[in-house]
């Protein structure tokens, strides 16, 4: 099969037609840098047919406005080095963040109120007496019962559906506290009285709505991973009848229907092979670059990538049903199983909420014996709850966890879970896959052992190819410029072959080339030169099983490829305890098995591993990974290096004790504070300020994890 340039791959559409916005989007996992946005864009911008192309560096995502196909997008990626895959912009669509604009929206009103009402009580705490104190006292309950009702409604209505199912939690004496505080100072601004604590309300709305949008912060970047698998779906397939083909929607399909799946196309359907041969990447599934070869009759999944001629399928599985799709279901019965993860600031609000509760209700019970005034009985009982309002409890883990995030992203980690630091302290098992995750493809050989002439010709066939081994050679060769072909042609299974200056060059498999071994081989006039791949280990992979081994962490390696590859690669990098050819459903269940045990932490970047890593205790997975990859996994590596994983586990283990620290730190708060104002010498103003002392304490002492 002869392939063509990707602009006449794309086309020419008619000039007065205008694409629509962003038409496809393509995931391009090994985007790294400026200079990959500036190829990517200014090769896609070049073609004829296509308006506008942006890089998404962050994402790893490439949306083209253009009327052409994804496939025809992505081959023109291909030609230039990158790997690419189709995602659908539908399954895609509302990833916005409108939960983060509301809460810092809210806090930035509840901050601008408590400063402007602050201003007004200095007034009063002058001396000002009368009616020009009533007037001030007015003018803060206007600023402030507006923005407390609106800065406040999160806790309030998290209060209000704990209540209804008949509950405790942190927001109840949360909410008790603000409505209380503001209730009793209307009442005091209305009846002339000396001491109203508007502020008291801002503030404690204040300081916690900062907690609130911490803790939310570091759980912002989580996306599901069972959509993004969604995502990776055909949902356009042809279908042949007789000698027709036509195009349509892949839920229009019946078991038995025939597809014809074109050259570099995803097979959308699971089904059984008609031709005699195909050749195919099932990397989402083996988690291995390695092609497979398939003969007739053989089962094929949706997802899989045909990198040869096209073949024909007959449909024994469509949609649900399908392979992907039963995976995807794995990774989304994961998730919201791991959703259930107590936190610590949970665990402490079930034992927090009702001593409060019980402590002011005793005090109100116990003032209102002594002596009868309902009014000061009150104003007690709202000093302590006040006093005792979780604002140190609410900052203690989201402030640190916020603190070790910035220092984990400087050192090339990316913590998309609020509870994910939690969760990897208590690991004892880290479960690693192998290829891509502790290797990457590479070659043995030097550039230098080729001649000019025997690098253009190896470069310009290896361009042409959709094999994974093609690319790494091409990416290898990135320095060289491709020698012009003739009559390329490709031979699905084994190589590719052209003529230059007259001259027949090949590029291919071993055996068809004459060869032994199962390396590539060049050949040019007859002259035959060996291109050996290896595997590549990553940086800091040979130290992590002494160095997990030393926090007391072990580590296997587990792989979907063969036997011999998995053992050579784990007595390499020291690691005692290794499984091989393991199917994606099989990785989840041993994950899970392991799960129930103990803490365990599974890494891993294809997306035959996003089911066991939607399982673990807590999950890693490379930056190079796939979108549906990257986002069943709560921490990602933006590096490379592996070196940096055990100092990971080192912070994460710190997080936990800086949070028990601060803990600590809001029970002696409460210790010292509570029986004073339990005895009425606190007011509601003084017990905000001594929770406002103990939440900037708290903050301080998280941020020690940057040291």
């Amino acid at each position: 099969m002869t392939a063509a340039c990707p602009a006449c791959v794309v086309g020419l559409p008619p000039a007065d037609t205008q694409p629509e916005q962003f038409a496809v989007q393509l995931s391009v996992p090994s985007l790294r840098c400026a200079a990959c946005i500036a190829t990517i864009e200014g090769h896609l911008n070049g073609l004829r047919g296509v308006a506008a192309a942006r890089v998404n560096l962050s994402l790893k995502r490439v949306q083209i406005a253009t009327h052409h196909s994804a496939a025809d997008m992505t081959r023109a990626l291909d030609e230039i080095g990158f790997e690419a895959f189709p995602l659908d912009p539908k399954a895609l669509a509302g990833e916005t963040d409108p939960e983060g604009r509301d809460l810092l929206l809210r806090m930035g009103v509840a901050g601008f109120a408590m400063m402007n009402v602050m201003l007004l009580s200095v007034a009063v705490w002058s001396g000002a007496s009368g009616a020009t104190r009533d007037l001030f006292h007015l003018i803060s309950a206007a600023i402030s019962l507006p923005a407390v009702l609106y800065a406040a409604r999160p806790f309030m209505v998290h209060a209000w559906q704990a209540l209804r199912a008949g509950r405790l939690n942190m927001d109840v004496p949360i909410s008790l506290a603000i409505v209380l505080a503001a209730g009793m100072s209307l009442y005091e601004a209305l009846h002339s009285g000396a001491h109203a604590y508007f502020d008291a309300a801002l503030s404690l709305t204040f300081f916690l709505l900062i907690g609130r949008y911490l803790e939310h912060r570091t759980k912002s970047a989580a996306r599901s991973a069972a959509r993004e698998l969604a995502a990776l779906e055909e949902h356009r397939a042809q279908r042949k009848t007789g000698t027709r083909v036509e195009t349509v929607d892949v839920a229009e399909l019946a078991i038995g229907d025939t597809v014809l799946v074109g050259a570099g196309v995803r097979v959308p359907v699971d089904g059984t092979l008609r031709a005699q041969a195909a050749f195919t990447d099932r990397s989402f599934l083996t988690g291995e670059s390695e092609p497979v070869q398939h003969s007739a009759g053989a089962d094929l999944c949706a997802g899989e990538i045909n990198l040869g001629a096209p073949f024909e399928v007959t449909v024994t599985a469509i949609g649900a049903d399908t392979r992907l799709r039963r995976i995807a279901g794995l990774v989304e019965l994961a998730e919201n199983a791991r959703n259930t993860y107590t936190s610590l600031a949970d665990r402490a609000a079930r034992l927090y909420a009702p001593a409060v509760h019980v402590l002011a209700a005793v005090t109100f019970a116990g003032w209102m014996l002594a002596n009868g005034d309902l009014r000061n009985a009150l104003n007690i009982a709202i000093a302590v709850l006040i006093i005792t309002c979780p604002c140190a409890l609410g900052l203690a883990v989201p402030a640190v966890s916020t603190a070790a995030i910035s220092r984990l992203y400087r050192m090339g980690f990316l913590v998309k879970s609020g509870t994910a630091l939690e969760r990897l302290a208590g690991v004892r098992t880290m479960l690693f896959d192998k290829t891509g995750t502790l290797t990457a493809p590479g070659f043995a050989f030097d550039a230098s052992d080729l001649s000019a002439a025997q690098a253009a010709v190896a470069k310009a066939l290896a361009q042409h190819s959709a094999h994974p081994r093609a690319h790494a050679l091409a990416q290898h060769l990135s320095g060289v410029s491709p020698a012009e072909l003739s009559n390329v042609q490709e031979h699905p299974g084994a190589g590719m072959s052209a003529e230059w200056e007259g001259q027949p060059v090949a590029l291919g498999r071993a055996a068809w080339l004459g060869q032994h071994g199962d390396h590539l081989i060049l050949s040019i006039a007859g002259t035959t030169i060996p291109l050996p791949a290896r595997e590549r280990i990553l940086p800091g992979a040979r130290d992590l099983a002494p160095a997990l081994s030393a926090a007391h962490i072990e580590a296997q390696v587990i792989s979907g490829d063969a036997e011999d590859k998995t053992a050579a690669l784990a007595r390499e990098v020291g690691v005692r305890r290794w499984r091989s050819t393991v199917t994606p459903e099989e990785k989840a269940q041993i994950v899970r098995d392991i799960a129930q045990r103990e803490a365990v932490c599974m890494v891993g970047d294809g997306i035959n591993d996003t089911a066991a890593l939607a399982h673990a205790t807590v999950s890693i997975a490379p930056g190079s990974a796939l979108d549906a990859t990257r986002n069943a996994a709560d921490i990602v590596m933006i590096g490379e290096t592996l070196a940096d994983l055990p100092k990971l586990v080192r912070i994460a283990r710190q997080t936990v004790t800086l949070s028990k620290q601060n803990f600590a730190i809001a029970i002696a708060y409460n210790v010292i504070a509570v029986p004073v104002a339990m005895a009425g010498f606190a007011t509601p103003l003084l017990a905000a300020l001594a929770m406002s002392a103990s939440s900037i304490t708290v903050l301080l002492n998280a941020m020690r994890v940057r040291l």
